[in-house]
C-alpha cells in the first residue's frame, strides 16, 4: 500500500479574506478561494462573514466542499469575510480548534485565520490566563486573538500592533472586525500573505492561486513585518518590523505550494522545473526514463528530463478520491500489497532503468514503497532523487514534523538512507542547488535542512511541546 502523503511534511493551513466594496456574495467568493487553498490543510474549515454589524461563523471537520453548501452560505451576508483551511501543528483535531475563531469584546466582536506557529504561545497564555483569560481552544491564534481584545480599548488598530510586537514566531493572519479586514504577516516573512482585487474589493490571501480561482487581480505580497487594514477608506499599510527581504519558507516552493502561485515574485512551477534542471547537473544518471512522483515531484521530473535528455513519462497512476476520512486497508489487504494511492504503470516501466523523483524524502518509509512498487512492475534500475536538500532538522513555524529522531536525513548517511530505501543509487539537491533553482536573489528560511531559522527556536520544553 503506497500513501504518498504518510512521509511528508504536513500542511500548514490556508487563509482568505475579501472586503467588498460594492455588491458581491462575499461568503461564495470566500468558499472558492478556500477550495482552491484545500492543499493547504484538509482538516477542518471555516468561514466568518460580518454585515457591519454581527459576525456569523460556520465551521466544521473536513472539507470545503463537505462542510459548506448553498444554504449554508446564502444564510452568510454581509461585506467582509475570512476563510481557514487547517491542518493541525498545535492544539489537537476537533472542531473547537478549528478556525476562524470569533471573540466578543468590549467595543465589539473579532474573527482570526492563522497560518503558522508562534514559539511563545506558551509563556504569553500563561500570562493571561494568570491575569483572569478564559481560553476555549488550545490553538495559538485564540493567543494573537486575547491580546488584541485586551488593548482593543486604544482601537483596533493599535491593538493589531501591540498585539503582533508580543508575539514571535512564523504568521499570516487575517482578522474581521464588524467593518474591517486586516492582514498580517511575520517580520520575516516565512508564511506567504498577498493583496489581491476585483473591481474595487480587496481580498487577501495565502496563495495567488486563489485570486485566480476566484477571477481577482494579483496586487502585490503583503510584505515581511506589514499590517494592511482595509475598511471603506480603503487600504492603509503599518510597518511594525523592520524591512527586510522577506526568508519565506523553502517548502512552500517545493511541496506546500499549488504550482499555479506566484510567491514573493517566484513562480512556483518554474522554481520546480529549474530544480529539476539543477539535479541533472548534480547528479547525471544514465537511464531509460524520468518519472516524477505526483503531485508535486512531477515538474522537478520534467526539469530533469529536459536537462538530460532522457524520455519523460508517467511512472504512476494516483487516485485523487482518497480523503483523509479514507478507512485504511485491513492487514491482509496491507500483505496483498494494495496501491491505494499510488500505482505503478507497469507498461512505462518494466525492463526499464528509471530515474524517480521526488519533492523530498522525510521519514523513507514511503521512499521504500515507491522503490519496491517499481522494482516489482519489472524495472531494472531505479535511480532515487529528491528535489530537495537532506531534511535534518524539525520546523517550528507551522508544519506538522517528526521529532528529529524520526527524520532518516537526521540518523543516517546517505548510502545507508539509499540501502534502506532499496535504490540503486540516490541524490539529493544541494542548498546551493536549491537557492540557483529559486532564482539566487532572494533570502529563505532553511531551518530544516541547515538548522539555521530566521526566528530564534523555542527552549527545549517548548521544542518538545512543539514537536509533538
Amino acid at each position: 500500500m503506497i500513501f504518498e502523503d504518510e512521509d511528508k511534511f504536513k500542511e500548514e493551513c490556508g487563509v482568505f479574506g475579501i472586503f467588498a466594496n460594492e455588491d458581491l456574495d462575499v461568503s461564495s467568493i470566500t468558499y472558492y478561494g478556500l477550495y482552491a487553498l484545500q492543499h493547504r490543510g484538509q482538516e477542518s474549515a471555516g468561514i466568518a462573514v460580518s454585515d457591519n454589524e454581527k459576525i456569523e461563523c460556520h465551521k466544521d471537520m473536513g472539507l470545503v466542499a463537505d462542510i459548506f453548501n448553498q444554504d449554508n452560505l446564502r444564510d452568510m451576508k454581509g461585506s467582509i469575510a475570512i476563510g481557514h483551511v487547517r491542518y493541525s501543528t498545535t492544539g489537537s483535531s476537533n472542531v473547537n480548534n478549528a478556525q476562524p475563531i470569533v471573540s466578543k469584546y468590549k467595543l465589539g466582536t473579532i474573527a482570526i485565520a492563522h497560518n503558522g506557529n508562534l514559539v511563545n504561545a506558551d509563556v504569553i497564555r500563561e500570562l493571561l490566563e494568570d491575569g483572569g483569560c478564559i481560553f476555549q481552544t488550545s490553538i495559538d491564534s485564540e493567543v494573537i486573538l486575547s491580546l488584541i481584545a485586551r488593548g482593543a480599548k486604544r482601537g483596533i488598530e493599535r491593538a493589531v500592533v501591540d498585539a503582533i510586537q508580543a508575539v514571535k514566531g512564523s504568521y499570516a493572519i487575517v482578522l474581521l472586525t464588524e467593518d474591517k479586514l486586516i492582514g498580517v504577516r511575520d517580520p520575516a516573512g516565512i508564511r506567504p500573505l498577498c493583496i489581491g482585487k476585483i473591481n474595487e474589493s480587496y481580498i487577501l490571501c495565502s496563495e495567488s492561486c486563489a485570486l485566480d480561482a476566484v477571477g481577482a487581480e494579483f496586487i502585490r505580497d503583503v510584505d515581511p513585518g506589514e499590517i494592511v487594514i482595509i475598511d471603506k477608506e480603503g487600504l492603509r499599510s503599518i510597518s511594525f518590523g523592520e524591512k527586510i527581504k522577506p526568508e519565506t519558507c523553502a517548502f512552500e516552493y517545493i511541496y506546500f505550494a499549488r504550482p499555479d502561485s506566484v510567491i514573493d515574485g517566484i513562480n512556483v512551477y518554474t522554481s520546480r522545473i529549474e530544480a529539476g534542471k539543477q539535479l541533472f547537473k548534480e547528479h547525471p544518471v544514465e537511464a531509460d526514463i524520468v518519472i516524477g512522483v505526483p503531485d508535486s515531484g512531477l515538474q522537478a521530473a520534467m526539469g530533469y528530463a529536459k536537462a538530460s535528455g532522457i524520455p519523460y513519462d508517467t511512472g504512476f497512476i494516483k487516485n485523487k478520491y482518497v480523503g483523509r476520512t479514507f478507512i485504511s486497508p485491513s492487514q491482509e489487504l496491507r500483505e496483498r500489497a494494495v496501491a491505494v494511492k499510488l500505482n505503478p504503470l507497469k507498461i512505462n516501466v518494466a525492463g526499464k532503468r528509471v530515474v524517480l523523483i521526488d519533492d523530498s524524502i522525510v521519514r523513507g518509509t514511503t521512499s521504500r514503497k515507491l522503490v519496491d512498487s517499481l522494482k516489482k512492475a519489472g524495472a531494472t534500475e531505479v535511480h532515487f532523487i529528491s528535489a530537495s536538500p537532506v531534511v535534518k532538522y524539525p520546523c517550528y513555524f507551522g508544519i506538522d514534523t517528526p521529532y528529529r529522531n524520526g527524520l532518516i536525513g537526521a540518523c543516517k548517511d546517505i548510502d545507508s538512507i539509499r540501502e534502506e530505501i532499496g535504490a540503486d543509487s540516490l541524490g539529493y539537491l544541494s542548498i546551493e542547488g536549491l537557492l540557483k533553482a529559486l532564482g539566487g536573489k532572494n533570502k529563505f528560511c532553511l531551518g530544516c535542512f541547515n538548522g539555521f531559522y530566521p526566528v530564534s527556536a523555542p527552549m527545549e520544553s517548548a521544542k518538545d511541546r512543539l514537536e509533538k
